[in-house]
């Protein structure tokens, strides 16, 4: 399924019985993690591996933009002019709205379809990024979460934890968008928000040191592990 796809209606076993929900994957991780690397490796790995169901595709998306309101917030979000650029309640509602959207018309129409999802960030990231980056109330971004997602929660979330010296190295001279160009102070309680986020939440973490090939494949073995044919007897 190409990222502007819409969900078809839901997918029928041989006994024409509707198939189960699709899975729902997550990648999170601070700017030149290899996020990117790792979504065009699974996009090209996951519809030949035998995981999906026959007749299920795979949608690949990311937040924010996943929609086209989305791509609009995006350029809000990451690229506004100073005069233009959202103060953090309102970023935070920002990102709210994009998930909302994003949520109700690709996600979860997807998911009942029976197809499966594979997005570049989720709520978490606005966990991190706005609640231990920017300093609002968790609490309040744990509700705004319930609010936009309708308790949609990823069925894996992989996180590529990289050091920030490293992931400023990988970023290199190219230009910084709106939120990393928020200085190291702010993206060193990132990173500790992430750290604390994949305790909490049961993330699986990845070296994002590592060579691009062996994340892959890490990935690749877990994926097969907890969803392959032989994942229930492996518990």
């Amino acid at each position: 399924m190409t990222p502007g796809a819409e969900a078809r209606s839901p997918l029928a076993d041989p006994s024409g019985d509707p198939l189960p929900r699709g899975r729902f994957l997550v990648l999170e991780g601070i700017d030149g993690c290899g996020k990117t690397t790792q979504i065009d490796a699974l996009a090209q790995w996951l519809p030949r591996s035998g995981l999906l169901p026959p007749g299920a595709e795979l949608l690949v998306t990311r937040e924010p933009g996943g929609t086209a309101l989305g791509q609009a917030l995006r350029q809000l979000l990451l690229h506004a002019p100073a005069e233009a650029a959202p103060e953090p309640t309102a970023e935070l509602l920002l990102y709210a709205a994009d998930r909302a959207q994003h949520v109700q018309q690709r996600i979860a129409p997807a998911l009942a379809a029976g197809h499966w999802v594979l997005s570049d960030r989720f709520s978490g990231s606005t966990a991190a990024y706005q609640g231990h980056g920017r300093g609002l109330s968790l609490a309040l971004i744990e509700q705004l979460e319930r609010i936009a997602t309708a308790d949609l929660q990823p069925d894996l979330t992989l996180w590529l934890d990289l050091p920030l010296a490293e992931s400023r190295r990988r970023r290199g001279e190219r230009a910084a968008d709106r939120i990393e160009a928020a200085g190291d102070a702010f993206l060193e309680r990132v990173c500790a928000g992430f750290t604390a986020l994949a305790a909490q939440r049961g993330w699986c973490r990845f070296d994002a040191s590592l060579a691009p090939e062996q994340v892959s494949e890490a990935i690749g073995v877990l994926l097969v592990r907890r969803f392959g044919p032989l994942a229930d007897r492996h518990g």
